[in-house]
């Protein structure tokens, strides 16, 4: 039975900043480029060969892959970047302070914001610098399947059919690793065991 590996890309600039990411393309720090590096050490030593990766279009993931795939000696592996598995969009809420938000809007409200499956953020204003339609990497997305802000639940919506239609097949062929975001990962994890909406929250 072929293997799955999934790992979140390592500390990015904003996550050491304490700041809501989601679409907004921030690079790893020295610290997650040495957390991608320790990744792949523990695959190498797992000593699993993989058929193909797949990751995201955003820089922290795609970098994390490469880190990984380089400490594998396994640059040569073939893969995949998609959208679809972008980190779940944060809406207004990105590039936002975590710790002055709560402040803001109250715990409560940030809480529902962040925890809740099925409810999104306030949306990013289509003006705004950080929104994808302003972003050359998704100029082959269709300007409405490109979000504003999204739930859990949203974020699943948009996963799932890739998981379906490009990693489903690639496992067919062999041993695959993923490269993403915790709440891609976290769709994909939810999906493959049936978790209810509590248990993946």
């Amino acid at each position: 039975m072929p293997k799955l590996a999934l790992i979140r890309h390592g500390q990015s600039q904003w996550n050491l900043e304490n700041r809501f990411t989601g679409w907004v393309d921030v690079d790893l720090t020295p610290e997650g480029e040495n957390q991608a590096s320790q990744a792949g050490a523990l695959l190498k030593a797992a000593e699993i060969k993989f058929a193909h990766a797949f990751t995201s279009y955003q820089t922290r993931a795609i970098r994390t892959l490469w880190l990984a795939l380089r400490e594998m000696n396994a640059c040569y592996l073939p893969e995949s970047k998609s959208w679809r598995l972008n980190e779940r969009h944060y809406g207004a809420l990105t590039g936002l302070d975590k710790a002055e938000t709560a402040k803001k809007h109250g715990d409560e409200q940030v809480k529902i914001w962040r925890r809740s499956y099925d409810i999104a953020p306030p949306p990013l204003a289509k003006t705004d610098a950080n929104h994808p339609s302003h972003d050359l990497r998704y100029a082959d997305v269709a300007p409405a399947d490109l979000p504003d802000s999204e739930s859990l639940k949203m974020t699943l919506e948009r996963v799932i059919p890739y998981w379906e239609s490009a990693i489903v097949p690639a496992l067919h062929g062999g041993n695959v690793l993923i490269a993403a975001h915790g709440n891609s990962l976290r769709a994909i994890v939810k999906h493959l065991f049936g978790l209810d909406e509590n248990e993946i929250m």
